[in-house]
């Protein structure tokens, strides 16, 4: 089976979905690549089967699938096209961080890997796209850590947010109004499960924000 942007965009979805899975969760179910994709379960049921057919997943009736490693690989330079896509249009065009990812999902899928190394040497071989996500490296493989969430991290610790997750452009524009973008230094002063709500401390200020959003930004402890 030929990549298609349809291909392409069925990898990359069982891919970010297996990120996401627990420790004894091997198979992505079919209701949640569905759901990311907005389509129909019997729609992504049979793209899937044609996937295993083509050796690029294993799929198990009722259960879900999983991602073989010529599947994996092709998913990794499918993300790999984006994420620099994204760095580019935000570092060299002066867009918005908010509003690059729907010109990389375009994007990813016509530029050559010829362009896409050119951008990576002239970028300087970044490791993380401007929200934060990690760009995987020629062959497809991705250097992940584990970060943990502004519900998880510790409290009246020195942070540093690493990644956002939610890439609506809504959402980003309130984590920068609210300076809250990868680089940026914070703590978390307090939670509230009642108010479902996280009080965050940063040089200058205090700022309250939901649960789903805190949910949404991960972080990492600044060694002193």
């Amino acid at each position: 089976m030929l990549p298609s942007s349809t291909v392409e965009n069925y990898l990359k979805a069982i891919y970010q979905g297996q990120s996401s899975l627990g420790p004894e969760q091997r198979l992505v179910p079919m209701g949640q690549v569905a759901s990311a994709l907005s389509v129909t379960p019997g729609t992504a049921t049979t793209m899937v089967k044609a996937l295993a057919e083509s050796g690029l997943a294993e799929y198990e009736p009722y259960s879900g699938v999983r991602l073989s490693p010529a599947g994996e690989k092709l998913a990794g330079l499918v993300l790999r096209r984006h994420r620099l896509v994204e760095l580019f249009l935000v570092q060299v065009m002066g867009m918005s961080w908010a509003d690059v990812h729907d010109d990389a999902e375009q994007l990813e899928h016509v530029v050559s890997e010829r362009l896409i190394d050119r951008i990576d040497e002239m970028l300087g071989r970044p490791t993380h796209d401007p929200h934060g996500d990690p760009i995987p490296n020629h062959e497809g493989a991705i250097t992940t850590k584990h970060l943990e969430s502004l519900l998880t991290c510790p409290v009246a610790t020195r942070l540093k947010v690493t990644r956002i997750t939610d890439q609506d452009p809504a959402f980003l524009r309130f984590i920068e109004s609210n300076g809250l973008k990868p680089g940026e230094a914070i703590e978390v002063e307090s939670r509230d499960d009642a108010a479902d709500s996280v009080v965050l401390r940063k040089i200058d200020r205090h700022i309250t924000i939901g649960a789903r959003a805190a949910s949404k930004l991960l972080v990492e402890v600044v060694s002193v």
